[in-house]
């Protein structure tokens, strides 16, 4: 995709102090009505009128074009300007300032902004279909990019709402990228160690490496726009719901098999300890088919789930 090379530069056009040129634009309606007063005397007294309303016309056209020049910015917030179709530069000087009231003027924000972007189905690694979804901090970083190397014309209104809409266009942009974005670093990971087969990072267990993987995919398909990702995260993530059941039965066996294990390792312990106290204290000397039916007896005593049934060996004759 051919983007441009251009990119922002401050707007080193001429501006001045708003208050002032509000005292200014004061003094020139102030003056036109004095020289509107002027020719009228003149006209009433059959003197030569004409310099006076011709003086007033000028000044009233004067008065109205500085009128259109007032702009007020505040913190985090820029004008992109240009003049006649020229892009003049980024204006970001914060307060109550008069500018060129021919130059054309496009708000945009640099403030932070959240995205909190809905679950959606993907397949993972393995091939298995996940819901995943994700929450994004982004702002706009490069205004010429984001002004002029992508669609973000609105509708003709004032300048606020104008400045609101553009950003909204932003916000899509950004969720469609990310919906492309967090599918491909979906697909790059299995969901748990129990799908991926070679190991790994998994979604489930490498939230920080793929978090990372995620904001950087994301800057590489927003630094066309003038974009950037601060931070990206995972903020939601499941089996689909058509295999989430097998799935979880799966876990659950696997938990079983585990505990399990356990068990098994501890009952095979407390047969050991119980072997050697026995031999050591010389309380009882076993022969090895004795030590075997004991062993068994423990082990199914210590592994079973239901209470054992007790049978008294008295010996034999």
């Amino acid at each position: 995709m051919a983007t441009s090379n251009k990119s922002e530069f401050e707007f080193r056009g001429g501006s001045m102090n708003g208050f002032l040129m509000c005292a200014i634009d004061i003094v020139l309606y102030g003056t036109m009505v004095y020289s509107f007063i002027k020719g009228g005397i003149a006209a009433d007294a059959d003197k030569p009128c004409a310099f006076w309303f011709i003086t007033a016309v000028l000044l009233l056209i004067a008065a109205i074009i500085c009128s259109c020049g007032f702009s007020m910015l505040e913190p985090n917030e820029a004008k992109v300007m240009t003049f006649f179709g020229k892009y003049v530069g980024t204006f970001r000087k914060n307060g109550f300032y008069w500018l060129n009231p021919f130059m054309t003027v496009k708000n945009v924000s640099l403030r932070a902004r959240n995205l909190n972007a809905d679950p959606i189905k993907v397949n993972d690694k393995t091939g298995n279909p996940v819901m995943i979804g994700l929450v994004l901090v982004w702002r706009l970083k490069d205004t010429y990019k984001a002004i002029f190397d992508i669609d973000t014309e609105v509708v003709t209104g004032t300048s606020g709402s104008s400045s609101a809409a553009r950003m909204n266009r932003f916000e899509n942009f950004v969720r469609v990228q990310s919906d492309s974005a967090l599918r491909e670093v979906a697909g790059m990971y299995a969901y748990d160690d129990e799908d991926s087969k070679a190991g790994g990072v998994t979604l489930r267990g490498g939230s920080a490496e793929i978090n990372e993987v995620l904001t950087g995919k994301l800057n590489e398909r927003l630094a066309m726009a003038g974009l950037e990702v601060l931070e990206a995260r995972i903020n939601y993530l499941a089996y689909a719901p058509e295999i989430a059941a097998v799935m979880l039965r799966r876990q659950q066996a696997a938990a079983i098999i585990t505990a399990r294990e356990k068990i098994v390792d501890g009952a095979v312990s407390m047969v050991k300890m119980a072997l050697d106290k026995l031999k050591g204290e010389d309380i009882v000397n076993l022969d090895d088919s004795q030590k075997a039916s004991m062993v068994s007896n423990l082990l199914v005593v210590l592994c079973a789930e239901e209470p054992a049934q007790p049978v008294v060996n008295s010996g034999t004759n």
